[in-house]
């Protein structure tokens, strides 16, 4: 029901395929500008990716957008929940001043153990869900799942009542979501500025 990439025939998918992207093009790149934006003097980003998912799109976006800001970016790769400490050790030994979690079934699983982890750790990190905030983590920018959910009810409806799947066009994010967890951010030491604050959809303190 749901797709994470786009495809050429997203109009009209075809077969019994159609549904709700969770990703939209250019959000990875926000979210590094979001990092810059609320701590001071990025030179290093780290990531944490889970190599064991197939979809790389995230990361080569997330790569070249750093290349592009002369940035050096630094991945964590993770196969299983179990390598998540060993990640973050990787991540605070080469001294990244920011993290990135990139979308992913398994991290959105353990979403309170790496809020935790990065805690620990005293690493700022961005995330593509508020649930990692809700989690204790920094900040998100990205699709709200709750609306999602509720588009995707919309669409089970329409096809108990006849449509066919490939008939409906899969549907992308029209909105993005900042949320800003202020308690957190002082926890880390972190001012963060008001121009982000006052962009955010939600502040938690």
């Amino acid at each position: 029901m749901f797709h994470s990439v786009k495809d050429s025939s997203e109009s009209r998918p075809g077969g019994n395929v159609t549904g709700l992207s969770f990703r939209t093009e250019g959000l990875t790149s926000k979210q590094v500008e979001l990092a810059l934006q609320m701590i001071p003097d990025v030179v290093k980003i780290g990531y944490l990716v889970n190599v064991a998912s197939g979809l790389m799109i995230d990361r080569q976006e997330l790569e070249n957008t750093c290349q592009r800001l002369d940035i050096k970016a630094v991945p964590a790769e993770v196969r299983a929940s179990n390598d998540l400490d060993s990640a973050f050790q990787v991540l605070a030994n080469d001294h990244v001043q920011a993290v990135i979690v990139l979308v992913d079934g398994m991290l959105f699983s353990e979403r309170n153990r790496i809020a935790a982890l990065a805690a620990a750790a005293r690493l700022p990190a961005i995330y593509g869900f508020r649930d990692h905030v809700d989690a204790g983590g920094l900040a998100s920018y990205g699709v709200n799942l709750s609306e999602n959910f509720h588009r995707a009810a919309a669409y089970v409806n329409k096809i108990l009542k006849g449509a066919r799947p490939g008939d409906l066009p899969v549907e992308f994010p029209t909105k993005l979501e900042l949320i800003v967890n202020n308690k957190a951010a002082k926890a880390l030491g972190l001012n963060i500025p008001p121009l982000v604050l006052v962009r955010a959809d939600e502040v938690i303190e």
